[in-house]
């Protein structure tokens, strides 16, 4: 008996309406990024007339030579990096003990620390308590201040417990007939069984970092110091006004919607290189990290 045979009309109605639906919702999904790309590379007047939809028109490198061309660029480039790879490594080194000790039966007052963890995912202080709390810190215009002020966040934490507390005990008690303390217990046993919930806490931690905006801007006073976002802000609010870029464009390639374009496209870059590589991880880190047995 074939497949076809096996499901009636009205299933088979069914999965093309998903099939059309999900095929929709990927192009509406991948469009945007066609689109920024296109114009990024298409001639700067063709870009302002709008004539731009899906493939370069005029095909020109003229956004990429002057975005590439900027000191200032590449110094937020860089901070960026630093933001996002260290931020990262500072959220793993606190966010995986201290899931790891709310997992924990026998943790003095567990159900209180898991509230209070829980509780900064509803409600928080505030921007203006939390900026005067950075201000009186000194972690005003500072790389540790952006690396360290958001370096735990509830979700993952509560995310990386869940999959902590699904280890069998067994594995536990075996590490500690062998002799192995807490701290090795952590590190030879639930670390490398936590594997794919770690990467999964890591991605969501290099998307946050990389696409940090608003407090960046706020908190850094020192051009040599922004992250690429906020210098793609500077780019739109700045350049938009300024006489010199104007007065530049009636002789270039290219405009001021082909250099924001470029911009764009070099900022998703780095995350579109990593996100195949720890992407096999995600679903099974967030299937694993939410289901308890």
């Amino acid at each position: 008996m074939s497949d076809a045979a096996l499901y009636s009309r009205g299933d088979r109605i069914f999965v093309w309406i998903n099939v059309f639906l999900i095929g929709a919702f990927a192009i509406s999904t991948l469009y945007p990024f066609i689109y920024i790309a296109a114009l990024s590379f298409s001639s700067g007047f063709e870009a302002r007339a709008g004539n731009v939809l899906l493939t370069p028109v005029e095909f020109t490198i003229a956004a990429y030579e002057r975005v590439l061309s900027q000191p200032l660029f590449w110094s937020s480039y860089a901070n960026t990096f630093i933001y996002t790879i260290g931020g990262t490594l500072m959220s793993l080194a606190f966010i995986i003990p201290g899931a790891y000790a709310l997992s924990r039966p026998r943790l003095f007052g567990r159900r209180f620390w898991n509230l209070m963890v829980a509780f900064t995912m509803w409600f928080h202080a505030g921007m203006i308590p939390f900026f005067l709390n950075m201000r009186d810190l000194g972690l005003l215009d500072s790389y540790f201040g952006i690396i360290i002020g958001f370096a735990v966040n509830g979700f993952n934490v509560i995310l990386l417990r869940n999959f902590f507390e699904g280890v069998p005990s067994s594995f536990e008690e075996a590490a500690r007939m062998d002799g192995a303390n807490e701290l090795q217990i952590l590190w030879k046993v639930y670390v490398p069984l936590a594997k794919p919930a770690i990467a999964t806490v890591a991605l969501f931690c290099i998307v946050s970092r990389w696409n940090g905006f608003f407090w960046a801007m706020v908190l850094l006073q020192d051009e040599k110091k922004i992250p690429l976002q906020v210098y793609l802000r500077k780019v739109i609010v700045v350049l938009s006004d300024d006489d010199e870029f104007a007065s530049s464009l009636l002789t270039a390639s290219y405009s001021f919607e082909t250099v924001s374009a470029a911009i764009i496209v070099c900022s998703i870059i780095p995350v579109l290189l990593i996100y195949p590589f720890l992407q096999k991880y995600f679903n099974k880190g967030i299937l694993l990290g939410g289901v308890k047995e």
